[in-house]
């Protein structure tokens, strides 16, 4: 069974092929958990899980439930002794939801995508092919400063810990470890199925999809990049699948720069931050019980 994740403030959030849950160290020092079902329409619809249309969703469906997840862990980690559980358990709702997915993606697309493009439409670039390799050295440029840059911000330090803690918990699983905290610190800190590793990948592909269209004018620029994206996307979660599945020395070699970018998003977690990510998991993987004969959702890590 696939399983992925995310880093939330203070806990981990795990996801299985029915069913996700949110682990969080609360302020007292316990560990809090939510768990919810996942109602997938490519598990109900044969053509939403046709290659790249399968990624384009999954991506969609993995962000709806990260946003989720996070809300749910930023009410624990603001919620003071004494307080209903129930309250830190609300969810975000529909129009919140849809706020942030906005936000999000406006902000991705115009930083790694708009951006890029009007900077290499600036420079003095004549053939179509040179603008589309300079234009993707400088969006991998931008993406690779961005993230050195909020590495180094000491609130984010912990949610990086968890983001390692969540790799190591899914590596040891995978390896069909023991899930206690002493032995899946032992495992990587890396993993290929990671969102960071898929964003790289986001941008190399799309360096080869815009070579069929030359250097547009600047206002076809901007509507090709964002035009294109959920495309591009697509065809890097196939990627991003076929590594999962197939982790010998060839795939692990051209899939190194994804690799070695988690060193940026990743630390060393404490056993404690380990517990949490293991709660996550284990209340997946006891949800999802005996599921068999269903759709399988691949899901990032």
């Amino acid at each position: 069974m696939t399983v992925g994740g995310q880093a939330v403030l203070e806990g981990v959030m795990m996801r299985s092929p029915g069913n996700w849950a949110v682990a969080v160290r609360t302020p007292a020092g316990l560990i809090a958990q939510v768990t919810r079902p996942i109602d997938s329409a490519m598990a109900r619809h044969w053509v939403l899980r046709l290659p790249v249309i399968r990624g384009v969703m999954a991506l969609g469906e993995s962000l709806a439930i990260g946003f989720r997840a996070l809300a749910i862990s930023a009410n624990y980690a603001a919620q003071e002794e004494g307080a209903d559980p129930a309250e830190a358990e609300k969810e975000l709702s529909r129009g919140a939801l849809i706020f942030a997915f906005a936000i999000a993606i406006g902000f991705a697309v115009a930083l790694f995508k708009v951006t890029p493009g009007l900077i290499t439409e600036a420079l003095p670039i004549k053939s179509g092919g040179w603008f589309v390799i300079v234009e993707g050295a400088i969006r991998v440029s931008i993406f690779v400063a961005y993230l050195s840059l909020i590495s180094l911000l000491p609130d984010l330090r912990r949610v990086f810990q968890y983001h390692g803690a969540e790799h190591k918990a899914i590596n040891a699983y995978e390896a069909g470890e023991e899930l206690d905290p002493e032995t899946v610190q032992r495992h990587s800190l890396i993993h290929p199925r990671c969102g960071t590793a898929f964003l790289l990948w986001v941008m190399v592909i799309a360096v080869f999809v815009f070579a069929f269209f030359g250097r547009p004018a600047w206002y076809w620029l901007i509507v090709e990049r964002i035009a294109l994206l959920p495309f591009i996307a697509g065809l890097a979660y196939e990627l991003i699948r076929f590594a999962g599945k197939h982790q010998n020395r060839v795939v692990m070699t051209i899939l190194a720069p994804g690799l070695w970018l988690q060193r940026l998003t990743t630390r060393e977690p404490s056993l404690e931050q380990l517990e949490v990510s293991i709660r996550a998991l284990r209340e997946v993987l006891e949800l999802e019980g005996n599921r068999v004969g269903e759709n399988r959702v691949e899901v990032m890590a």
